[in-house]
């Protein structure tokens, strides 16, 4: 048995202006199945610690048929019933694969349709399914994200960026999904793509795809976008500022960091920083600082609602896919970080 502690958290009396302060949690049941646990003083259910360390909405992927069950519908509405009986809100990141999709993996689920016709009937029938399967449990999640980093499209290779028109179809259905189901009240529907500081991509991409006439401007709620510090010197804060302002300005959607890490260590990493991120340190003090820096940045544009950490809690995976080892909020020996807190002062 592994139990892991949290700092005493910091309390209620800070008044917030994002919408949603969260986190993704999604490998919370694998992580229990292998004997970790969470402690805040005492031993305690991990949507707890959460819930006092000021986060109101909690993030977790699905997968369609993986291999396994882990990530599935099954495990989603297991997790999300916790979220919902502890007053947390459940934000459904769909992937619309049976394992990652990212920008470079968008593998269509096994067994699903190779003409668009066919697969664009497939993704409506199986968002409705989802959407109807949480209805039936009373889980109402408060966002739906229709695809994960889907900049280089979704579904491949029918989906893919060589037909902006299938990518449009395929969003459009997605989406209709949703609103056919008998879900209430209607999530908000998110468009999740990923280096939110470029507004180069976030410009080409959306332009793209709404100038095909499928996918309304309706269909959707939220932009989400993915914002990490290790993976190009150019995603300073500046940048996303500009990036965000211009989406604002341009298609006045709700604003969403969908996916942030900081590391508490990285003696060797692949790309160097953002350089108005330099001086900020590799440590639990600096997580806070950058969580409270996104955080402003969200804050300070028309639209700007919510911030969520990846994966802070997944301690067989510390370096959660980056070159730095450690970016959790957690310690590995069992060691208070105080970071977590920074969810009540956001």
């Amino acid at each position: 048995m592994w139990t892991f502690l949290f700092p005493a958290l910091l309390l209620a009396g800070v008044q917030c202006s994002l919408t949603y302060k969260g986190v993704d949690w999604s490998s919370l049941l694998i992580e229990e199945a292998a004997g970790y646990s969470y402690k805040n003083g005492t031993t305690q259910p991990l949507e707890t610690i959460l819930k006092s360390s000021g986060v109101n909405t909690v993030r977790q992927r699905l997968w369609v048929n993986p291999t396994g069950g882990n990530y599935d519908l099954d495990y989603n509405i297991k997790l999300a019933k916790r979220a919902n009986a502890t007053g947390l809100n459940v934000y459904l990141d769909m992937h619309f694969s049976d394992t990652w999709a990212d920008p470079g993996h968008q593998t269509t689920p096994s067994g699903w349709p190779t003409n668009i016709n066919d697969l664009s009937r497939e993704l409506y029938n199986y968002t409705l399914l989802v959407s109807n399967t949480f209805a039936a449990a009373s889980i109402t999640p408060t966002i739906i994200s229709i695809g994960n980093e889907i900049t280089a499209g979704l579904l491949w290779p029918l989906g893919s960026t060589k037909s902006y028109a299938n990518i449009a179809r395929l969003l459009h259905s997605a989406s209709a999904g949703i609103k056919a189901s008998s879900l209430s009240p209607q999530p908000k529907i998110m468009i999740h793509i990923d280096n939110g500081w470029n507004w180069d991509t976030q410009k080409y991409f959306y332009t793209t795809v709404l100038s095909q006439g499928t996918l309304n401007a309706s269909d959707f709620d939220i932009m989400g976008v993915s914002y990490y510090p290790f993976y190009n010197s150019q995603a300073t804060l500046a940048n996303l500022k500009t990036s965000l302002t211009n989406m604002a300005a341009t298609w006045g959607k709700e604003l969403v960091i969908a996916e942030t890490d900081w590391p508490v260590s990285c003696p060797s990493p692949s790309y160097a920083f953002p350089s108005d991120a330099s001086a900020i340190p590799k440590s639990v003090t600096g997580q806070t600082t950058w969580v409270k820096d996104v955080a402003s940045v969200v804050e300070g544009v028309k639209g700007g609602s919510g911030l969520f950490y990846w994966e802070p809690a997944w301690i067989q995976n510390a370096g959660l896919g980056s070159s730095c080892p450690d970016n959790l909020m957690v310690e590995q020996s069992g060691a208070v970080r105080a970071s977590l807190g920074v969810f009540n002062e956001i």
